[in-house]
């Protein structure tokens, strides 16, 4: 019985299938590399390029591996990107969604962990935010993962498919094998780094006016092996009968855009330059999350994900591999 992983030469796939396989399970990946790197896989490893909508596709990756389950990072998830590009994110994020699911389904698959976002709560109304506040996303990319949300509710009522949800906070850091390279990079800490290498002239702060004691916007950072460790944790969970559910993965330590790089001006020993910039549409102010939920009910907590770990290890990893996975 195998495990199919989508979006699994992503970054947080990589590492969720380099988990899998140390824990000795059996997966399969499928990725249409759009924001993957066939330099993420192993050679040797089961591997379709194609995309997750693809219904024919899917059915034959259940036949021919016999999948039990199945973890979805597949998605589209800029920010500024949903924004100017809306029909684009609810295409491949939610109907694609939509086929996965009715081609598991109608392969006998009923274990779905879905990777989600704190980004469908939108601005907080409070501080950390919990499972029971208000979702309601401010752009494209938490609607259609909200939607996604929604979704799996209802077939869970209507079909019997049994699901965990996972709302990430902030990904980031790194392994030793595996690390962030998107083509183009927003994320911070990434950028950042960069900018400490000397690849980038600076790091753009996007705004400076937020009602945060620094005027920076402010975000829980976990990191990318403490986030695959409760995917793994969210299976065992469905295997062993539990419910479905929809749970927060973070810290309940928000940093600011320039605390975050008076750390990496610590870990690195660099100036890194800064410059402001215009605030991003659809950005809160601040995101911060109370994570009891998930310590409950998977009996998880992060272990990695402290600032300084996760520059760090990101740290390590960028200077290993200077040019990502090109």
């Amino acid at each position: 019985m195998t495990i199919l992983v989508t979006g699994g030469a992503g970054y947080i796939g990589s590492v969720m299938v380099d988990q899998l396989l140390d824990s000795g399970e059996p997966v399969v990946l499928l990725d249409d590399l759009s924001r993957g790197h066939r330099g993420a896989v192993d050679e040797g490893l089961p591997f379709y390029d194609g995309r997750t909508g693809d219904r024919e596709l899917v059915s034959r990756i259940c036949r021919e591996h016999d999948i039990e389950s199945c973890i979805h990072f597949a998605a589209l998830a800029y920010v500024g990107e949903s924004v100017a590009e809306p029909k684009r994110y609810f295409e491949n994020n939610v109907e694609q969604g939509i086929a996965l699911l009715d081609a598991l389904m109608a392969a006998g698959v009923r274990r779905f962990v879905f990777s989600s976002t704190c980004a469908t709560y939108g601005e907080p109304v409070r501080i950390p935010i919990d499972e029971e506040h208000p979702q309601q996303p401010t752009n494209p990319y938490g609607w259609s993962k909200l939607i996604c949300e929604k979704i799996l509710e209802a077939y869970d009522h209507a079909y019997g498919l049994k699901y965990v949800a996972l709302r990430y906070f902030n990904a980031s850091g790194a392994t030793e094998r595996r690390g962030e390279h998107h083509e183009p990079e927003t994320h911070l800490i990434p950028n950042v780094l960069l900018a400490a290498m000397g690849k980038l002239p600076f790091v753009s702060v996007f705004g400076d006016q937020y009602p945060t004691p620094d005027g920076t916007a402010i975000r829980d950072y976990i990191h990318v092996a403490d986030l695959c460790t409760a995917h793994s944790m969210a299976l065992d969970h469905l295997r062993r009968g539990g419910n479905s559910a929809s749970l927060n993965l973070g810290t309940g330590q928000g940093y600011s855009v320039m605390e975050v790089i008076e750390a990496a001006r610590r870990v690195t020993g660099s100036r890194i330059e800064t410059r402001i910039e215009p605030a991003r549409p659809g950005d809160p102010s601040r995101l911060v999350a109370a994570a009891e939920k998930a310590k409950k009910v998977l009996g998880w907590q992060a272990e990695w994900s402290d600032i300084e770990t996760i520059l760090c290890t990101a740290w390590n990893w960028h200077q290993a591999h200077p040019d990502g996975y090109l």
